[in-house]
């Protein structure tokens, strides 16, 4: 008798384990998959914050995305052009090596690099020089108003790992270049990556020597890419997974409703717009032969009216968008200033007459590039503008593909019209100016500017609002700049994102504007 109780209360205690154990394990899914494991080759949100699990900064985000603390103690700018950090001590990397100024010099040079896609940011904050094995000071050539920003989107690799493994500069992705970083990491955060396997699954384990402290449970994550809408969507309500990073917006009454399931709303800090290419003298992927309709901004401005963007918020996007003319992530940017976030009229109407005053009455083709898994309804919007567009008699070809094909095409400028989304964590206009309105340059200015667009007028501006130190000369510099841009109609705004999150009811997760799912402080009741 007492061997059969002894048996039970082992199966009991058995069954409590493994329960506890599934219950610290977060499985989670959404559309698209990060494109590689190199902090430093890609800024795409997805890809930050996946390898933000691994990897730290100087400064890290509160959960209402303020600058606090992270791998620097505390800082301090010791003049115009100079700022002085402490480093944490006794900080180790995953492989037990100590984190050093070293470390901080190496990551920010390796940042410039112009594989990076954050050299814009890596070359805003100066030089960074070790003053001992604890303190870093950044050396600047022109006031940076905004260095702190900038210094937070640059991760921090250790120096000799790189070194080891031949990864000392990051890789290029658009050219489909691979290394040992691609998948494999050794960072000083949260969680270590146990294993990678790329469209299919993710595993991080807790780095249980990690310096600061867990407020969550979250012992393992396991993270799987689920493309189809539905098929996510069903893994969440039968509880294979805990959490969806992105619900499709024609799903969220719906989950209301769903015992064991919840809805988690909140707007992301992102613009999401249409860029068209206004460099070539004739397009790539389009008909018209001898020139290029989008250097008119007659034809720029046809295709705004055209837009039925309150249709596309209730029909498309469920109520969750804000519809903008403004051009920058958050209103913030562009200081709420009316020119600025105010749209061109839906008037069909209007957009015909300008179509034939630019000598296009009978329209012209044009192929639209798109993609498919990175932002809500990504494709379904770019058919819908198609539809729109037929309307002027623009023949549009939607061109979908996964986010890991889409960017590399962007990158080699290979596109005639093409969808993006810019935000993050900040909200100043800094951040969209350069890398992605400025006219293309070196060191990581107009990087973005996929469509090559090139106003001289914008440009001089936007270049002496980046070095202004006085905030209110600053911000008319700003507003000026961003005006001239919209009034051009260089881009075609849509919307700022509405993000909601699903996750099952005993998952606790808190909602950043980043749309930043930090597993530290997930937890799994």
């Amino acid at each position: 008798m007492k061997n059969l109780v002894a048996v039970a209360v082992v199966a009991a205690l058995a069954s409590l384990a493994a329960t506890t154990v599934r219950a610290q394990t977060l499985r989670w899914a959404s559309q698209g998959d990060p494109q590689t494991m190199d902090p430093h080759s890609q800024n795409e949100s997805m890809t930050n914050m996946m390898n933000g699990q691994v990897y730290e900064r100087l400064t890290r985000r509160d959960r209402q995305l303020n600058i606090v603390p992270g791998l620097a103690t505390e800082w301090q700018q010791t003049g115009p052009l100079t700022w002085r950090f402490k480093l944490r001590p006794n900080v180790k990397f995953h492989d037990g090596a100590p984190f050093t100024a070293d470390d901080v010099v190496y990551s920010i040079n390796r940042g410039k690099e112009p594989t990076s896609q954050v050299n814009v940011y890596a070359n805003a904050v100066g030089t960074p020089v070790a003053i001992d094995p604890l303190t870093v000071e950044f050396r600047l050539d022109k006031v940076n108003p905004i260095f702190l920003q900038h210094l937070d989107a640059l991760w921090i690799l250790d120096k000799e790992w790189s070194e080891k493994h031949k990864v000392t500069k990051p890789l290029d992705f658009k050219n489909k270049e691979e290394s040992y970083a691609s998948f494999n990491t050794n960072g000083t955060g949260p969680y270590v990556l146990a294993s990678r396997a790329p469209g299919i699954k993710t595993v991080y384990k807790r780095n249980t020597a990690w310096w600061d402290k867990h407020t969550g449970n979250v012992q393992e994550i396991v993270y799987s890419q689920i493309a189809n809408d539905a098929t996510r969507l069903a893994a969440l309500v039968s509880g294979e997974i805990d959490f969806v990073l992105d619900p499709a917006p024609r799903d969220i009454a719906r989950l209301r409703s769903v015992s064991g399931v919840k809805v988690i709303d909140g707007p992301e800090n992102r613009i999401v717009f249409i860029g068209m290419d206004q460099h070539r003298d004739e397009l790539l992927y389009g008909n018209v032969k001898g020139k290029n309709p989008f250097k008119d901004v007659r034809v720029r401005k046809a295709l705004y009216h055209a837009i039925d963007i309150e249709t596309m918020k209730t029909k498309l996007m469920n109520g969750q968008s804000f519809p903008t003319g403004g051009i920058t992530p958050s209103s913030l940017a562009s200081y709420n200033d009316p020119q600025i976030e105010g749209r061109l009229p839906y008037d069909v109407e209007k957009g015909k007459a300008l179509m034939a005053e630019a000598g296009y009455p009978n329209g012209f083709e044009v192929t639209l590039d798109c993609p498919n898994n990175r932002y809500i309804n990504d494709e379904e919007i770019c058919i819908t503008l198609a539809s729109m567009w037929a309307r002027l008699n623009v023949k549009v070809k939607v061109n979908g593909m996964p986010r890991a094909t889409y960017f590399p095409k962007l990158e080699k400028n290979d596109t005639s019209m093409y969808m993006l989304g810019w935000g993050g964590a900040v909200t100043d206009a800094e951040t969209t100016i350069t890398p992605v309105l400025r006219n293309y340059g070196d060191k990581g200015v107009g990087l973005y500017n996929y469509g090559r667009v090139k106003n001289d007028k914008f440009d001089a501006i936007a270049a002496q609002s980046s070095v202004e130190a006085d905030p209110a000369k600053r911000k008319d510099l700003v507003i000026a700049a961003l005006r001239e841009y919209t009034q051009q109609a260089h881009l075609l705004p849509l919307h700022r994102q509405v993000i909601p999150w699903a996750a099952r009811t005993n998952v606790e997760a808190v909602h950043r504007a980043d749309n930043w799912l930090e597993v530290a402080w997930v937890v799994v009741k």
